[in-house]
């Protein structure tokens, strides 16, 4: 049977507000040593699956806060997600997400490189029955891939090699157009 889409909220500015969205869940991803590295919560109920494109997969799951139970999932009412990242003089927030209670990931897709961020996950409940304390987890994207340096470098050297041209050119102009009237005049005397 399909999963039920994940519907969640980002909260914007004071004044754009928050906009509602939906999301398809990411069944069965699997962090494989090559494509990602997989960061966990102290108390193991968040990973982020830290994605060599930049972008960043987070998972949970409700077994991982306590022993599950009919009631806990009836009073289950969604997650509050917030996160933050180290600037080089202050900590900045990124988006505060609201997820629905059958969400079990979220994706960050565009992450900045060689930050630390730390992600906090809680789920929320219906009252009576209190939150449990958020899961944090803490981790830093890996700088530009090394396909993004090439790129950039041809381009560095494509600009060098018409810089080079130019010179080569303007050489050529000034022994053509400087030299040749001095080498006329010592050959007319």
């Amino acid at each position: 049977p399909d999963e039920p889409w994940c519907p969640y909220k980002v909260g914007g500015d004071a004044g754009t507000g928050a906009r509602l969205c939906f999301r398809p869940p990411a069944r069965g991803f699997q962090c494989s040593a090559r494509g990602c590295r997989a960061h966990r919560s102290a108390g193991g109920a968040l990973v982020a699956n830290v994605l060599r494109n930049g972008s960043v997969l987070l998972q949970w799951g409700p077994r991982n806060w306590g022993p599950p139970s009919p009631r806990l999932s009836a009073a289950l009412r969604g997650f509050s997600l917030n996160c933050s990242w180290d600037g080089t003089y202050t900590r900045f927030p990124c988006d505060s997400v609201e997820l629905g209670a059958a969400c079990r990931d979220y994706l960050l897709a565009e992450a900045h490189g060689s930050v630390r961020y730390r992600v906090c996950l809680q789920p929320r409940y219906a009252p009576p029955r209190p939150a449990p304390p958020a899961q944090c987890v803490e981790f830093r994207v890996e700088p530009a891939a090394m396909r993004d340096i090439v790129v950039a470098m041809t381009a560095v050297g494509g600009s060098i090699c018409v810089m080079l041209v130019f010179i080569c050119l303007l050489v050529a102009y000034i022994t053509e157009n400087l030299m040749s009237p001095a080498l006329a005049r010592g050959g007319h005397a």
